[in-house]
């Protein structure tokens, strides 16, 4: 693993014991626009496998992000050619990358020094109304949905329709079930909060957040409530603190907005319920501290100076999304 040598000797000690998990990038959506690949390194680019490296990462979540111009009706074939996108990037990685598919697959090519690719999809519409594309995705190593992005679908109301109060509707309850039988990650980053209860009054397992931030220090609709957050911990989902600097607060952001984020959780329902999720080449802008993927050392270095302890920090930094997993994917 290589890391910046501005860090601390104590911070990188402690990194290279750490298994980092990241809950969140729209990295594909760049490759499929033709800006960059994984395997190349890009100087304007978050993610690459170079920066993945050097920053420490051993699992990565790649999310599907389906822009508007092909919702609604072209949504399933643009998922298929972001599918497709990944795919063959991951094939021409192999020597390094790895699609992460269940628990046992992943600790096994973890312990061979792989990076490990989970695939999501981000958004719904991508089903087209039809169950039976979600259990074809699975299929095709998809191990995560994010419900909805900020419009309604098929399944729920997004955070921008909140104003109706609507939450899941009829298919989107068929939905969840369906996801809790195949094994797959459940994401509300995105969805009402209407919706974001239902689905933990519906769902067996936990859910994830995967890339959002506390509402109560920076009022954004994409933030979650305290209320959220207990929620999620409680249930023993997993909150992914995101890089957006809008998410974080106003003006000019850094490192030290993310870490108080951090804290804010923390005092409220503990460290268990935490982990990260960038947004990375998702984002035009990023915080200060926070300018792509090598940028993790860093905050191993914020939460010591901070005073987490070593179990805390290895929780934050990624063991607490891997012990999520556990529960999810069979």
């Amino acid at each position: 693993m290589m890391v910046k040598k501005t860090v601390s000797t104590d911070a990188l000690n402690l990194h290279r014991k750490l298994t980092v998990v990241d809950c969140h990038c729209d990295t594909v959506l760049q490759v499929a626009r033709g800006k960059t690949k994984l395997g190349q390194y890009n100087e304007t680019g978050h993610v690459d496998i170079q920066k993945l490296q050097e920053g420490g990462i051993r699992v990565q979540f790649f999310a599907l992000f389906i822009e508007s111009i092909f919702k609604p009706y072209r949504s399933l074939s643009r998922t298929l050619h972001l599918i497709d996108t990944l795919s063959t990037e991951i094939d021409s990685c192999s020597h390094i990358l790895c699609p992460g598919l269940n628990m046992i697959q992943i600790k096994r090519e973890l312990k061979r020094g792989k990076i490990i690719a989970v695939m999501g999809i981000e958004g719904g519409e991508a089903i087209n109304g039809d169950i039976s594309a979600l259990r074809i995705f699975y299929k095709l190593g998809v191990r995560f949905l994010g419900l909805t992005w900020n419009q309604r679908n098929d399944i729920a109301d997004g955070v921008s329709e909140k104003i109706t109060g609507g939450g899941l509707t009829c298919f989107g309850r068929n939905v969840v079930q369906e996801m809790n039988r195949l094994g797959m990650i459940i994401d509300l980053a995105h969805i009402s909060e209407a919706g974001f209860w239902d689905v933990l009054e519906i769902s067996k397992f936990p859910v994830m957040v995967s890339h959002a931030n506390c509402r109560t220090l920076c009022n954004h609709p994409r933030n979650l409530s305290d209320e959220q957050i207990k929620a999620l911990a409680e249930t023993r989902g997993i909150f992914g603190l995101s890089f957006v600097p809008e998410f974080l607060g106003k003006g000019k952001t850094g490192i030290s907005d993310l870490l108080d984020h951090i804290d804010h959780v923390a005092g409220l329902a503990g460290t268990d319920v935490i982990a990260l999720g960038s947004d990375f080449d998702g984002i035009e802008e990023t915080p200060a501290g926070l300018n792509d993927c090598t940028c993790y050392p860093a905050i191993t270095e914020g939460l010591l100076d901070r005073g987490y302890t070593e179990k805390e920090i290895k929780g934050i930094m990624g063991e607490n999304m891997i012990r999520f997993m556990n529960r999810i994917l069979n």
